[in-house]
């Protein structure tokens, strides 16, 4: 660590910031710097097994008694209401102040248990607990207690500092059965310079700017946390090194509403399970801010393993400038703007993806469908693969890839194209449901490269523009293009039968239509089949999808024999 001198001037306002109520009373020669921003670099997390087993024999007990605080033990002094633990050791703390602070500040290479014991500590002008000091700070909620810490409006702080009702300047561990209610009305709830780890809690956080801040890294193991914040909610934000700002969450169950990101990080976010519930930007409802209301934030790369998570997002609900991984979990996101959106790739392994509402569903440079059930409602192109997130779109083969290998996958876009990519469509399995637009331009499939289909399933509706396309002539898995003579009212059947009167698809879309789309294995050279519209059926239907039951035949359109790659039919 290195020294930080304070000058004159500072030491005149670090004077009177003594005078305050509840400001630490810590000689300038005390003070040290232990955040990294000297650009050195580690690497992992300061977790240690033993940072949660202690000897209670060796615990200083401290009591807080309104405006006055006493210790049985060592390793802590008081003046007034103010309490500093200048020793490395274990403290309790039970009882209340009025107007008070614990202040952590040892040069010690050990660490420091602080135990909330039942607490309520209330400072006006800085923050209840102040870690200036330490080479690792532990905070346990001891069973069965509530911990109440609250600060005030403004703060006497020193080239910033402390700017949270919990700050700390070293890394910083929270855990235990018991509750933390942290109330920051000054800026930040929780906060630390270094890194900070949740390990277990129930913790409640309203804070006026960030809720949960973890500079090097936030990492979650467990715990059940609420955070309502006016920025983000949880946060890892180092900016000058490429390991650091990232979140990590093993599981844990989070109610999070925030006028910022709800879950943001510099660099990556690792989500392995949970329960997530989400607003950010005041939700869906609200039009797109300028400022950054994202639901999940990561700059470098966001994965999901597993969870659940339900997101309502003024901003892109899942967003990354880089990738963007689903591994599982069930999704269900509305947003504003973009449902999923990462300028580099999104990949889809597996999972239940619903997205509700959209500007745009699934965005990106390239992206990747293997397996899944995955629903968008968009307003604009349901699925969009394009290089011009940056720079804006083109109407030229951008090398954009949208790959669809399985799945189950529906579209519903009420003014964009469904299937949209700038580059090029690779369909080689899975199941694609597309209701696309009642009017021209958009299209149901719209791409600028080539469309090469091998396999799967794969009905389109959608409008009678001269733009619309169906799979390339290169596709080994035949197609049809249906192109009517005039529009079809919304929820009238499409229905194909093959010679021997046997469904071959029953689909009823939700907007008027005049194109449609087909494709599927059933479609072999030289079959004959027969094209209804109308008419109605006993099956079930899911996404307009019908399947079982009996059809009472509507009026025939037309009777078509598999001749080529794609087979039109006016």
């Amino acid at each position: 660590m290195k020294k930080k001198r304070l000058s004159l001037l500072l030491s005149c306002v670090f004077v009177l910031a003594v005078m305050a109520a509840c400001h630490t009373d810590i000689a300038e020669d005390q003070i040290e710097e232990t955040d990294d921003d000297d650009g050195i670099e580690t690497v992992g997390d300061h977790e240690a097994a033993n940072d949660y087993i202690w000897d209670s024999s060796s615990v200083t007990q401290i009591a807080l008694k309104g405006s006055s605080i006493t210790v049985t033990g060592s390793g802590a002094t008081v003046s007034g209401s103010k309490v500093t633990i200048t020793a490395a050791g274990n403290y309790s703390l039970s009882g209340s102040l009025t107007n008070g602070q614990v202040i952590v500040n040892t040069a010690d290479k050990a660490v420091v248990r602080l135990i909330l014991n039942g607490v309520n500590i209330t400072c006006s002008s800085s923050a209840p607990i102040y870690i200036t000091d330490s080479e690792k700070t532990i905070i346990n909620l001891a069973d069965n207690t509530e911990n109440v810490l609250t600060d005030g409006t403004s703060y006497v702080t020193v080239d910033g500092e402390p700017n949270a009702a919990i700050f700390s300047k070293s890394d910083l561990t929270i855990f235990g059965s018991g509750k933390l209610t942290v109330v920051g009305n000054y800026m930040d709830g929780i906060t630390s310079k270094d890194g900070l780890i949740i390990k277990s809690g129930t913790i409640s956080v309203t804070s006026k700017d960030d809720g949960i801040r973890g500079k090097d890294y936030l990492i979650i193991k467990d715990g059940n946390i609420t955070v309502k914040s006016g920025g983000d909610g949880l946060k890892s934000d180092n900016e000058v090194s490429t390991i650091k700002g990232y979140v990590s969450i093993a599981k844990g169950v989070f109610n999070i509403i925030s006028g910022g990101d709800a879950i943001s990080a510099y660099t990556e976010i690792n989500i392995a399970d949970g329960t997530y519930n989400l607003t950010s930007g005041g939700g869906s409802s609200k039009s797109k801010p300028v400022t950054s209301a994202k639901g999940i934030k990561a700059l470098v790369g966001l994965t999901i393993d597993t969870g659940t998570f339900t997101i309502s997002s003024a901003d892109d609900a899942l967003h990354s400038n880089g990738k963007i991984i689903i591994n599982g979990g069930t999704i269900n996101l509305s947003s504003s703007d973009d449902g999923i959106h990462a300028n580099a790739a999104i990949t889809i392994n597996s999972g239940t993806i619903i997205i509700s509402k959209s500007f745009e569903g699934i965005e990106s440079h390239l992206i990747t469908v293997n397996n899944g059930n995955v629903s968008v409602t968009s307003s604009d192109d349901g699925f969009n693969a394009t290089a011009g997130l940056v720079n804006g779109g083109t109407e030229q083969d951008d090398k954009s890839f949208l790959y669809i290998n399985g799945g189950y996958i529906m579209i519903t876009a009420s003014g964009g194209d469904p299937l949209d990519s700038n580059g090029s469509i690779v369909m080689t399995a899975g199941t694609v449901v597309v209701h696309g637009p009642a009017s021209s331009p958009e299209v149901a499939i719209d791409y600028n490269g080539t469309f090469n289909l091998s396999g799967g399933f794969m009905v389109a509706s959608g409008t009678n523009s001269n733009m619309t396309q169906a799979p390339g002539a290169s596709s080994s898995q035949k197609s049809l293009l249906v192109m009517f003579r005039s529009s079809l009212t919304a929820e009238t059947i499409f229905h194909i039968m093959d010679s021997s009167g046997i469904e071959v698809v029953t689909f009823k879309p939700v907007r008027k239509y005049q194109s449609m789309v087909f494709s599927s294995p059933l479609l072999v050279q030289g079959a004959t089949f027969k094209i209804y519209t109308g008419g109605s059926s006993t099956g079930t239907f899911t996404d307009g999808l019908g399947k079982g039951g009996a059809y009472t035949p509507g009026t025939l359109y037309a009777s078509f024999t598999v001749s080529s790659a794609v087979t039109r039919v006016n």
